[in-house]
């Protein structure tokens, strides 16, 4: 079974939730999600510091990073973390890994693009192979609530875009990104194991198999 962690800074509990929905698609994908949040307590001089999540992360086959967009681009407190992981990148503890990234933000506007395009180049540094948001099913499409004003194909970023609320706030929470970033999780958990050669199986089907051999034990 595939490790796949996620990374994330939430300032009011926005991000937070999507990371937590990518968690459960990763989950009913057959894997097994790891969440990890950015904490301030973790920011020591103005450096991050927590060399055994560094440890966890490089024993993971993907990691996935979210963060809101601010004033144009990536969160401070996760740049830090960024900034933090040099040592993986010397070690090249995260090449080959596959990275993934989602964002969120309360404006319509490419903001949130800016901190994508920051996840995708963080992982380019390391190494990574980047997994898009491409859905299996081509058909796949949610239609925001009144107050997106968009509608989310298969193929985007989970990343909300409700005007006029405040900057992460888990409430701003537009319903169709939560199944967009359970859509995302699936499908990260999907490349790893095209990659790993495996093949995945069913929530439904695990648990069969997991009834049949504790049959077996009696």
């Amino acid at each position: 079974m595939s490790n796949i962690a996620i990374v994330y800074y939430s300032q009011g509990g926005a991000t937070a939730m999507i990371a937590h929905s990518v968690a459960q698609g990763v989950n009913d994908a057959g894997a097994h999600a790891q969440l990890f949040s950015i904490e301030p307590h973790q920011l020591i001089g103005n450096q991050w510091h927590d060399e055994v999540m560094l440890s966890r992360l490089a024993a993971a086959d993907a990691i996935i990073f979210g963060a809101p967009a601010f004033q144009g681009g990536v969160a401070a407190a996760f740049k830090a973390f960024a900034d933090a992981t040099t040592g993986m990148w010397r070690a090249r503890s995260w090449r080959n890994k596959v990275a993934g990234g989602f964002s969120f933000s309360c404006r319509a506007s490419e903001d949130k693009r800016n901190t994508l395009d920051y996840f995708a180049a963080l992982a380019a540094q390391h190494g990574m192979v980047w997994a898009d948001a491409q859905a299996d099913d081509a058909d796949f499409e949610m239609r925001g609530s009144a107050g997106s004003m968009a509608t989310r194909f298969a193929g985007d970023f989970p990343a909300v875009t409700a005007p006029g609320v405040e900057v992460d706030a888990a409430y701003a929470l537009d319903p169709a990104d939560v199944i967009a970033g359970k859509q995302y999780g699936r499908n990260v958990a999907s490349l790893v194991a095209r990659l790993a050669g495996e093949v995945l199986e069913s929530p439904a089907v695990l648990a069969r198999r997991a009834l049949e051999a504790a049959e077996r034990r009696l």
